[in-house]
This record gives C-alpha cells, sequence and structure tokens, in this order.
C-alpha cells in the first residue's frame, strides 16, 4: 500500500459502441450492440443506451435483440477500434512510462515513476493531472470519454473508476481506502465470481464488511490456502502489487461459435486444423513457442468441455500443434454436434526445442529416430479421417466470415465512404456517412456491385472481419 493516490485506472466508456457512435452519426444517441450478429453470438460492449434496456456484456444477442430489437448491431472493426485506443495509450505514456494495458480500452498507470505529479501527490494535484487526462483523451479520440479512478493500490484505483460511469473521476485520498469497501457487494473482489461468492452468502457473507470479519483460517478454510488469503487482504484494501509495463501474454487462442451444430467427425477434424494453424501462425508472429496445447468444445446442449496436453519442451511447429489438438479433441464425444471449438497454447516461451519429436518413436521412447506417427498421419490412424481438399467448401460454410458484416467500413466509387446497414438475399444496404459528414443517406446495391469495395476511410479505421460470434 502507497501512502499517496499515485495509481490510476483509465477506462474507457463502453468503448467498442462508442467508437461507432462517433463513426457512425446517424448512431448517435441511439442504442448499440458490438458483438456477434448470428443466432449464437455474445454481446460485445453495449452502449449506455441499450444498456438502460437491460443489454449487458456476455449476454447472448438473442436475449440483447429481444430485450431492445430497436438498437443496432453491429459485428465490429477492430482496426478501428486499435486504433483509437493506441492513441489513449500515447497519452498514458506521456504520464509515465509505467503504463499496464489490460486490454485495448483500460489500463493502469503509477503516476510516481512519471513527471507529471512534479514531485506532488496529494489528491488536488492528482485531480488535476486526470482532468487533463481525460480532456486530452477526449480530444485526440475525436469525442470519446473515459472513466478515471485513483487510489493507492490497483485495486481501489479501479474500483475508483467504476463508481461515476461514464465520463467519472473518482480520487480516494489516503486512510479512506477501507471505509470505501465496506459497504460494497463482496463480488467487487476481484477473484470474487459466482461460485466463490454463493460459497461466502451461504455463511451469510455479502459485503466486504462481513467477509473483513472472518478470520483467515475461516477464509483458507473455505476457499484453499491461496484464495483465501488472498481475499483476507483484499477485503482490507491491503494490495500492494506493482504496474508492470509489460505485461507477457499468458496464452494464445481461437475459437469459433457455428451458426449450425458441427456433427461431421470429418469437419471438426478440419476445423481444429484450421484453428490450430492460426494459432500457429500467431504465435510465430510473436517470435514464441508453446508447451501446452488445448482443445476447448461447448457440445450441442450447452456443456464446455476442455482437453489438454503438455509438451516436454516449447514448439513452434505446425504439424505437432495440429496433431495433437485433434487427438485431444477426440477424446469428446461430439456426435451430438458441436456449438463451439477452440485451440489454444499455452506455457509460452522465446526458445524452441528444435526436432522435438525426431528423437521418438512411436512408443514415445527416446533414441529410435523415426518421427512420431501422429505428426504425419490422421490422429485415430484412419486416412479417412484426414480433411481433404474436397471439404474446403464446407469448412468455410462454418468458418468465413459475412462478406458485408453489419457495421463494416465501405466504399463505392460514386458515393464515397460508408458502411454497411445490412445485408442478405444479394442485396446489401450502406449509409453513406462518416465522422466528419453528419447523418448520411442510406443506398441499396447488389452484393455483388462492381463499385462497392470494403476499404479504409480517410479518417482512419479499415475494418477488419468480423470477430467470430462468440
Amino acid at each position: 500500500m502507497r501512502a499517496e493516490p499515485t495509481i490510476l485506472h483509465l477506462d474507457l466508456d463502453a468503448f467498442y459502441a462508442a467508437v461507432e457512435q462517433r463513426d457512425k452519426p446517424s448512431l448517435r444517441g441511439r442504442p448499440v450492440v458490438v458483438g456477434g450478429v448470428g443466432g449464437r453470438g455474445v454481446v460485445a460492449t453495449a452502449s449506455y443506451e441499450a444498456r438502460a434496456y437491460g443489454v449487458r456484456s456476455a449476454m447472448s444477442t438473442r436475449e440483447a435483440r429481444a430485450r431492445c430489437p430497436h438498437a443496432a448491431y453491429l459485428s465490429g472493426r477492430f482496426d478501428a477500434y486499435r486504433a483509437a485506443s493506441a492513441l489513449v495509450m500515447e497519452q498514458l505514456r506521456r504520464l509515465s512510462p509505467l503504463v499496464e494495458p489490460l486490454s485495448l480500452d483500460e489500463a493502469f498507470v503509477d503516476l510516481a515513476a512519471g513527471d507529471a505529479l512534479a514531485g506532488t501527490a496529494d489528491v488536488a494535484t492528482v485531480t488535476a493531472v486526470a482532468e487533463r487526462l481525460k480532456a486530452d483523451v477526449h480530444e485526440v479520440t475525436e469525442g470519446l470519454t473515459a472513466s478515471v479512478g485513483i487510489g493507492s493500490s490497483k485495486l481501489i484505483a479501479k474500483i475508483a473508476s467504476d463508481l461515476r460511469k461514464p465520463d467519472g473521476l473518482v480520487v480516494v485520498a489516503p486512510g479512506t481506502e477501507r471505509d470505501l469497501l465496506r459497504p460494497m457487494p463482496i463480488t467487487t473482489i476481484p477473484g470474487v465470481g459466482p461460485a466463490t461468492a454463493e460459497r461466502l452468502r451461504r455463511l451469510g457473507v455479502h459485503t466486504v464488511a462481513d467477509a473483513e470479519r472472518m478470520a483467515v483460517d475461516e477464509l483458507v478454510a473455505l476457499l484453499g490456502r491461496a484464495h483465501g488469503e488472498g481475499l483476507y487482504r483484499l477485503v482490507r484494501a491491503d494490495d500492494d502489487r506493482p504496474v508492470v509495463a509489460e505485461r507477457e501474454a499468458k496464452s494464445i487462442s481461437v475459437e469459433d461459435t457455428f451458426d449450425s451444430d458441427v456433427v461431421e467427425q470429418r469437419m471438426v477434424d478440419a476445423l481444429v486444423e484450421r484453428q490450430a494453424t492460426k494459432v500457429v501462425g500467431r504465435l510465430r508472429a510473436a517470435g514464441l513457442a508453446g508447451r501446452t496445447v488445448t482443445v476447448k468444445v461447448r457440445l450441442h446442449d450447452f456443456s464446455t468441455l476442455s482437453r489438454s496436453t503438455t509438451l516436454p519442451a516449447p514448439t513452434d511447429d505446425v504439424r505437432t500443434v495440429v496433431a495433437l489438438a485433434r487427438t485431444l479433441v477426440h477424446e469428446v464425444d461430439t456426435a451430438g454436434g458441436v456449438r463451439l471449438l477452440g485451440v489454444g497454447i499455452s506455457g509460452l516461451a522465446d526458445w524452441i526445442q528444435e526436432d522435438l519429436f525426431g528423437a521418438l518413436g512411436a512408443t514415445g521412447d527416446p533414441g529410435t529416430g523415426s518421427a512420431d506417427p501422429a505428426v504425419d498421419a490422421p490422429a485415430d490412424g484412419d486416412p479417412a479421417a484426414a480433411p481433404t481438399t474436397e471439404d474446403a467448401a464446407d469448412i468455410e460454410a462454418f468458418t468465413v466470415a459475412r462478406p458485408w458484416p453489419p457495421g463494416a467500413d465501405v466504399h463505392h466509387v460514386d458515393h464515397g465512404d460508408g458502411w454497411v446497414w445490412g445485408a442478405g438475399l444479394g442485396r446489401v444496404t450502406v449509409r453513406f456517412e462518416t465522422r466528419r459528414t453528419g447523418p448520411g443517406p442510406v443506398r441499396t446495391f447488389a452484393s455483388d456491385d462492381p463499385g462497392l469495395s470494403r476499404g479504409h476511410r480517410a479518417e482512419g479505421g479499415a475494418s477488419d472481419p468480423p470477430p467470430a460470434s462468440g
């Protein structure tokens, strides 16, 4: 714990939706929902106008549409979000070299490590610094707002940034931290999810103050040593975690939710191979290798299973990862259909064990000099199980993004820049407007109109293919 409020937490308000409202004048002041737009999609971010109808992050898109049918449902433009995030992070790094991004829209800053406070860290000084920061963020992003919390620890700064959203600013004076926490729900404390909260509720623990009255031995007996001791400290505002400028990635993963259940094993194998190949590509792009391969499978009945295996040394070999992922998914009974599939690699390192399987025999014993057959043959030994080029069209049907996802930036040779209002039945409807034009007209074209293309806006922010719905 610090004696002065020098840790700042910034959280951009309804970030994805706010970027869309900024860049699409006709959506300003209207409910906007960003996320998967299909029947099995999940809400990533809802604007405050949509939240008024009960729409929340992680809610299914189906439920969101039922609650707020008149909202604009958009699939996301991650280049635009990354560009806005970079502008904000640049402002934070002007305050201090110690900036710890948590995601595109939030970060911690150690103000004591920079020159912004000029040697003075009282409440008035840090408040003035935060006010200038909020103004600068609003200016450089052309309209986005941020909520800021400042305190003597990460815990307090993060909680403070949530207290007056949107566009809020809360500085917690040293010595008042426990008074702030005591009346709050126990779920306010990081790590207290639904399962932990239910265990505590059964003991009559509903607020931070209730948990503060428990002895450390009671919490350890209930939650285990690490979690119990951690909670004992946090409910007393005891948090000495430093701001870490470089956060190492713990894993790299890819997952897809499908509009219809995948039933055929051949297709499951093909999809796993596609995902594993993509994961290895990201791994190599980051200059990393990994030891643990994990597959995640959500079945037709919504049950979610995972399987993993750990290698003796890190690898970035695509054949190895594909073979292991396919072997793992075969441990799950997918005959009833698969709703979601994912492949991930963890245990990351910046070194690689050369020829990892080159010295392994068929039994896994070293020294035979022959390659592990799982690397080169189908995981179940049946050549028919291996995906062929004939499967390509079917794979694409499950995994390729919509050519005209709602919200995507487009350009027409005659009408200029706009965005996809909607598409289907061989047509695409476009609203021609940009961040700086004001609300624009709507026109409909054939989806194969040669004059229409996905494109960059002059003001910045190209569309990515939409994220997988889920």
